[in-house]
């Protein structure tokens, strides 16, 4: 898709707010421990916005060009020299227990911040599972060797019970990632429960397995889902619905004459004729029509498939029967988010190793574009949306800040370890050799991730 001035805003105000809080966790600490910070920016290059506060160290208030990050500079002999009645508040004259406080800060006020972001959201909203009911089962796929049946109800992995759908996804993705093989307990339409095992024996399907949007449709099942009618919603402009004149609101009854039961069997249809033309009939306003459409051909989850850049026109209900709602309390909310924000930093923990051993794609690595493209399309699903985009990059930027990697602080806590162990400061040229390596690492990655960012958006 183009990314519109509304994914760039979007994007602008989640880096903005991520990065004041993680900046403002390495202040916060720095005061209270009694180092000097002279500045306090947010963004890097020239300031748009300066102010000196009223404390007494007279720290500076930046905001700066160019938002992709931030910074706090404290008092340090190494940039610059120090009034000798100030040395004892320089960084590096502090305990190096308290240097490595304040580089944790950083993280920990992402991580923190997603936390009550999470429990905020329990508290107001209460939380809404929808059951895993199988859906479709590809003939064939190692779901259908495994005996799943659409109609069953997934109830436990590896023994451990589950109530909905998202506890099912992110067991897969763990499995699918690491062994390959997990137990699933499941209930059929008679009530009566049975084992099932997912296995996937070969290495190379698993790395496939763990491209984006790839899990369900090479384990060759689906959770089931109500019928959608096919009905347009957003229609984007300049794409091949609305160059052939389609607008939102309008009922598509058929490709090419066969008649399509709902929006999921349309964008099934589509697909299948990407590069190609096709016959659309449509409702409008009680008209019935029809259009030529000239079908995009993309590239999405490592396949060429038929796009022409609509969205569905109305939201799936499902039945009561398929919803579990609880209402929790303040505090019990506080820790369903601690407990959810561990579960997913830990998951990403070990995506992230198996991606650097090569058991995941690199696919997955995503660049301003694709957040971009994310922050955008969570603002217009409405604020809850957001905020589980805010509560994931969030806890992203935690857990990246906190690798050892010597630019970030996860990298500057290893130095100071080692410093705290040695009795005395690393040599430079040891210290330059680090921070070059960490800076060509990171080149590498955010290289990786603007090239997966440029194939998503050109195919």
């Amino acid at each position: 898709m183009s990314l519109s001035w509304q994914h760039l805003l979007a994007f602008l105000v989640a880096i903005g707010v991520l990065v004041t809080v993680h900046e403002f966790g390495h202040f916060w600490v720095a005061r209270r421990l009694g180092f000097k910070v002279l500045r306090f920016s947010i963004g890097f290059g020239k300031p748009l916005l300066r102010w000196t506060g009223r404390d007494a160290d007279k720290t500076e208030y930046v905001i700066a060009a160019l938002p992709l990050g931030g910074y706090v500079r404290m008092l340090d002999e190494r940039e610059a020299a120090v009034d000798p009645a100030e040395l004892d508040r320089a960084f590096t004259r502090r305990p190096h227990w308290q240097r490595i406080l304040v580089l944790l800060a950083g993280p920990a006020a992402n991580i923190i911040f997603a936390i009550l972001l999470l429990a905020g959201m329990t508290w107001t909203n209460g939380i809404t599972e929808v059951r895993p009911v199988v859906g479709d089962v590809v003939a064939g796929s190692p779901a259908a060797r495994a005996g799943l049946v659409s109609g069953q109800t997934i109830t436990a992995l590896e023994g451990k019970p589950v109530v909905g759908q998202r506890e099912v996804m992110l067991g897969l993705i763990d499995a699918m990632t690491d062994t390959g093989r997990i137990a699933l307990t499941v209930k059929d339409a008679d009530g009566a429960g049975r084992g099932v095992v997912l296995d996937v024996p070969d290495p190379a399907e698993r790395h496939r397995l763990s491209e984006p949007e790839a899990l369900f449709k090479g384990l060759g099942f689906g959770f089931w889902q109500p019928p959608l009618p096919a009905v347009l919603g957003a229609v984007e402009a300049g794409g091949p619905a609305a160059r052939a004149g389609l607008k939102s609101g309008d009922e598509i009854l058929a490709v090419n004459g066969e008649p399509v039961s709902g929006f999921l069997a349309l964008r099934a249809r589509i697909e299948s004729h990407g590069g190609e033309e096709v016959v659309l009939a449509y409702r409008r306003a009680g008209v019935e029509a029809s259009v030529r459409v000239a079908v995009a051909r993309e590239e999405a989850a490592g396949r060429s498939v038929g796009r022409i850049h609509v969205g569905p026109g109305g939201r799936l209900k499902y039945p009561d029967a398929m919803l579990l709602h609880v209402a929790p309390g303040p505090l019990q909310s506080l820790w369903l988010g601690t407990v959810d924000a561990w579960d997913m930093t830990a998951l990403q923990a070990r995506m992230f190793w198996r991606m650097v051993v090569g058991q995941v794609s690199l696919k997955n690595l995503s660049g301003p574009l694709t957040i971009a493209e994310f922050a955008g399309d969570s603002a217009a699903a409405g604020p809850g949306a957001f905020v589980g985009f805010l509560v994931l990059i969030s806890l992203s930027l935690g857990f990246l800040n906190l690798l050892p990697i010597p630019v970030l602080d996860g990298g500057q806590v290893v130095w100071q370890l080692v410093e705290w162990i040695r009795g005395g400061p690393l040599p430079e040229r040891v210290q330059a050799f680090g921070q070059q390596a960490g800076i060509a690492l990171l080149v590498l990655l955010m290289g990786v991730a603007l090239f997966n960012d440029i194939a998503r958006q050109f195919g």
